[in-house]
């Protein structure tokens, strides 16, 4: 116990100093905004997985039979509903993601997933399924060979199972119908928003694109940032849209610590800082035994054995180790000054949250 109690501590103390030390990171926009517009959809359809081998619905499933009939209604063929054996039919519901600018013609994947009480999808086939997006519109339609990647086997109780042999993947399965996509820049500006939303970082995104286009770059709020295009790139979006991304940015964030009491993690930024305070660390450990003793009566006397148990307490008192740190304390001292008097992760996280409530630690601490 004692080494993993050394080894945690000791990466808590190289991941908190490199924070404390390190300068802040410069990144690309790209990494840390997008342009707004550029997004993609979701879509979702309901259809059948045809051709399984007695894994499909059983005739419990009404949706099923209904969906078998008017299937075969489509092609010509009535058949009495209630005389279907769908053994061999799965219900599935079909979803997918639909990218920006993918045109119509182009393929995307699509996810195949029953619905009813089918025990296995693998080897169906799913028949043509129009995929619609939350307009009602198809934009795609669906179909072709399901795998799972996972399988069923056993008899009665006896039962083995590798991943989920319930949901399939028809990987290019779905062709694009129909094309969703935003015409950028069209009243001559575009917006950028950020990942992480923050008054300093979008000021220094301005900032950057103002020092390469002058004039042309706004920071409308911490999320967003509105940029215009400058008159001789109307014709050329592609190449002013991928210059501003390329520019290099210092993102700022509130200082925060993180802290994970399942695990005993605790991840530090480098901003945090804390006021003059006295930690006092040590506590009292109490052990409790009991032993059991035999009582025999005197040779040919009246009496019986009898069984008495003893209680002994034990206490041990740790020696208390206080620390004391300047106003000028950042992370790295923290730490560092716990590290030295043997805490533990676990002691850390709760000194940080009594450093927290004395209003001492200035930064956003975060239990999760």
């Amino acid at each position: 116990m004692k080494k993993w109690t050394a080894l945690f501590t000791a990466i808590f103390c190289l991941i908190f100093s490199c924070a404390a030390f390190a300068e802040a990171p410069v990144t690309r926009i790209k990494d840390i905004a997008k342009v707004q517009g550029v997004r993609a959809n979701q879509l979702v359809g309901y259809g059948l997985v045809m051709g399984l081998n007695g894994t499909g619905d059983s005739n419990k499933t009404l949706e099923v039979l209904q969906s078998v009939a008017n299937t075969l209604r489509r092609f010509g063929v009535t058949v009495d509903q209630a005389s279907l054996k769908t053994k061999n039919v799965a219900a599935v519901m079909v979803t997918a993601t639909l990218p920006p600018f993918v045109r119509e013609g182009d393929t995307i994947d699509v996810t195949v997933s029953s619905m009813g009480d089918a025990k296995s999808i693998q080897g169906g086939t799913l028949i043509q399924t129009p995929l619609q997006a939350g307009n009602g519109e198809v934009y795609a339609v669906a179909q072709g060979a399901v795998s799972t990647g996972g399988f069923t086997a056993g008899n009665g109780g006896n039962t083995r199972q590798k991943n989920f042999p319930t949901v399939g993947l028809t990987p290019n399965g779905a062709i694009v119908e129909r094309t969703v996509e935003e015409d950028l820049g069209r009243d001559g500006t575009i917006a950028l928003s950020l990942a992480n939303p923050d008054f300093t970082t979008a000021a220094r995104i301005a900032q950057a694109v103002n020092a390469r286009y002058a004039g042309s770059a706004t920071a409308a709020n911490p999320g967003r940032v509105d940029i215009r295009i400058p008159p001789h790139f109307r014709n050329n979006l592609v190449s002013f849209i991928a210059g501003i991304e390329e520019l290099p940015v210092m993102p700022d964030n509130i200082a925060k610590v993180v802290v994970n009491e399942r695990t005993g993690t605790i991840v530090m930024g480098g901003d945090v800082s804390v006021d003059t305070i006295a930690i006092a660390q040590g506590g009292i450990s109490i052990s409790i035994e009991q032993e059991a003793e035999v009582t025999q009566p005197a040779p040919f006397s009246v009496g019986s054995t009898v069984v008495t148990k003893n209680a002994s307490v034990d206490v041990d008192e740790e020696r208390a180790n206080t620390i004391v740190l300047d106003a000028t304390a950042n992370v790295s001292d923290v730490v560092g000054a716990l590290n030295s008097v043997g805490a533990t992760p676990r002691d850390i996280i709760s000194i940080l949250q009594a450093i927290k409530a004395s209003g001492a630690l200035h930064a956003e601490l975060e239990i999760i």
